[in-house]
């Protein structure tokens, strides 16, 4: 439902309008699917105007592609919450990479994925988990709990596309097993898993 103009500014105002197209849009396409979704649909469930409708998006793909980019952020700052947690590196980034698979497995295979999972901002969200990845290696090398044999830049890579395989995975069970996996490859060389 449009927000009434009640805020404080016009622009808190033309926010709350902007986050009620991309919510209702979000779960109209999780509803019906993104096929079928069409800006007066849009429209008349957020109690607006085509014509407003269209001053906030020009179609219902930069409408989801709005509501993914904040899902992606979120996603992130989550993760990079997790990976500034007190405690050893290494059991850092096991709780990173479990958190992760289960963004991946619980996003996985659908249409509105296949539609939003593209982009400059799917790129530099990879870009930013793997930075942080990368440092909690480097952090755990450091105390010897991760491999020193093979560099970090390489581990932080295994790591994320071992990790994508929770996409396919048939339940949680198994994207614990999946990150349990994936952490025994990081052991260092003389410890075993």
């Amino acid at each position: 439902m449009m927000p009434q103009l009640w805020t404080d500014t016009i622009e808190a105002h033309r926010a709350a309008v902007g986050k009620a197209i991309v919510d209702t849009t979000a779960a109209l396409a999780a509803k019906d699917g993104v096929r079928s979704l069409t800006m007066s649909q849009v429209a008349a469930e957020v109690g607006i105007g085509r014509a407003t409708l269209y001053k906030y998006f020009p179609d219902v793909e930069a409408i989801l592609f709005a509501w993914h980019e904040r899902q992606v952020a979120a996603h992130l700052s989550q993760l990079a919450d997790l990976a500034r947690r007190s405690g050893g590196a290494r059991d850092r980034l096991r709780t990173v990479l479990e958190a992760y698979a289960l963004i991946q497995y619980e996003h996985q295979g659908t249409e509105l994925a296949a539609l939003l999972h593209r982009g400059k901002h799917v790129t530099d969200a990879t870009r930013a988990l793997a930075s942080f990845i990368e440092d909690l290696v480097k952090d755990g090398v450091g105390d010897g709990d991760i491999r020193n044999d093979v560099g970090a830049a390489e581990v932080t890579r295994y790591c994320l596309h071992a990790i994508t395989a929770a996409d396919g995975l048939p339940s949680r069970a198994a994207v614990r097993r999946l990150v349990k996996l994936t952490m025994a490859g990081l052991q260092p060389p003389t410890r075993t898993a």
